[in-house]
């Protein structure tokens, strides 16, 4: 009886030592293991209730349900299988954290980064057109957050018209389709041009997206768009010599 009482109470103790050795990895609530055991040693984690972050609690995710969170782990799998450990780790991103309905002060986002945890956030429920290219749109921002002094956004914006001028925010902008042009003039969505930040991450995530068959034909036809993808290839290869794509 003594023993059949001392496992019942390991297995109570169990489920919130687990979320709290998670909290105090990555200092997000309410989260449970999905996969730890993976080529790339990457930790994937899913809300088991709803979470707020924040000091003023504005960052606002819900847990999925577990139909959605099989489906959308094997897409999100899939794709950051592509990255190998070692590139990984020179961007510093360790833990995907999965959820649903992920907001910033009441505006839905597809993701959060956050390279100083080591972490991003991905909202399962994003929009199902564009989902998995904007996993590698996501990946870019943990990559442009922990190596800023390689991004140059004010040479990056040379590559345009001289007549354009971005946003002060993505957020600040109408331009928010993810839709690529059928004709590109230096950009592949209307997002691009809402940032250099988020231009940067829309040419990355198609780049890693798209067919190299599909780039190498953008990229006879629209020279700035040449010219930024080999912007892209020249700076992530002072971070990793030995990207591909």
């Amino acid at each position: 009886m003594n023993l059949i009482r001392a496992i019942l109470l390991l297995i109570f103790l169990s489920t919130p030592l687990k979320a709290n050795t998670i909290y105090n990895l990555i200092k997000i609530p309410n989260l449970e293991i999905y996969e730890i055991n993976t080529k790339n040693k990457l930790r994937y984690f899913y809300a088991a209730r709803p979470f707020q972050l924040g000091t003023q609690k504005n960052i606002v995710c819900s847990n999925p349900n577990k139909k959605d969170l099989e489906l959308k782990y094997k897409i999100i799998h899939k794709n950051l299988n592509r990255y190998s450990y070692d590139y990984l780790k020179k961007i510093n991103l360790k833990y995907i954290v999965m959820c649903e309905n992920l907001s910033i002060s009441e505006l839905y986002t597809a993701g959060i980064p956050d390279n100083i945890m080591k972490t991003l956030i991905l909202d399962i429920k994003f929009n199902e057109k564009y989902f998995e290219r904007v996993i590698h749109h996501e990946v870019f921002h943990v990559m442009h957050l922990q190596h800023k002094n390689i991004f140059n956004e004010e040479e990056w914006a040379k590559f345009n018209n001289f007549e354009f001028k971005y946003a002060e925010c993505s957020t600040c902008t109408k331009n928010i389709s993810l839709e690529k042009y059928q004709e590109t003039d230096g950009f592949f969505t209307e997002y691009s041009k809402s940032t250099a930040s988020e231009d940067m991450a829309e040419v990355y995530s198609h780049m890693i997206f798209l067919e190299k068959k599909e780039i190498n034909q953008i990229r006879k036809l629209d020279p700035i768009l040449n010219n930024k993808i080999s912007y892209i290839e020249n700076k992530i290869k002072e971070i990793d010599n030995s990207f591909t794509y």
